[in-house]
């Protein structure tokens, strides 16, 4: 069995999506008739800032890999980081720490991790937003971590902007999820779940 976890924030929970199926729904959805041993995840808290992801994901994910526990099955976790340390003020030093022992617990865990930075908001600052995604960056490269730019090719797409534009510019709908769940499937999504792509994502 391999569980695959998805945490964040109100990103990965999909709020705003009138199909309610978010990005993370729409990965699974491609995903899953791939490999019949894969099992997915929803771990999400709105408003969440890194330190908060840092202090509670280890226990939740724990919870759900069955009586096996950690040596029973292969595991998978994507850290889907969203705007929240800008907005509340936290520093690059302090999130750089949060994002470190994140990434260090995962792997004492012996799970496999990937962090997907944060796409720009509307309602956001877009200089501190596409600094924090470099932020990001860097430390999934520290810890030689697999990373999915969100920031940089939505920031220059026309139907992600009218998307966050119709929602109010704090969560995209159902165009915008569809775009995010595009670069997730266009990542090293598969091979870093072991997994072949379907012939139509190529």
């Amino acid at each position: 069995m391999r569980n695959v976890f998805f945490v964040g924030d109100e990103l990965v929970a999909g709020q705003g999506d009138p199909k309610a199926l978010g990005w993370t729904g729409r990965v699974a959805a491609r995903t899953q008739p791939l490999a019949e041993d894969l099992r997915f995840h929803t771990l999400a808290v709105p408003g969440e800032t890194t330190a908060e992801l840092s202090s509670r994901w280890d226990e939740e994910a724990l919870r759900r890999v069955g009586p096996d526990g950690v040596g029973g099955s292969q595991n998978f976790v994507l850290f889907a980081l969203g705007r929240h340390d800008v907005e509340r003020g936290v520093s690059p030093t302090m999130t750089r720490l949060h994002l470190a022992n994140t990434l260090d617990r995962a792997s004492g865990l012996g799970f496999r991790a990937m962090i997907a930075g944060p796409p720009p908001i509307a309602a956001a600052d877009k200089r501190s937003i596409a600094e924090y995604a470099a932020l990001t960056e860097e430390a999934a490269a520290r810890r030689d971590v697999p990373f999915i730019d969100m920031y940089g090719p939505l920031a220059r797409h026309e139907q992600w902007a009218m998307d966050m534009d119709a929602s109010g510019g704090t969560v995209p709908q159902q165009a915008g999820y569809g775009l995010m769940a595009w670069l997730v499937l266009h990542s090293t999504w598969h091979s870093w779940l072991g997994v072949e792509p379907a012939r139509t994502e190529a």
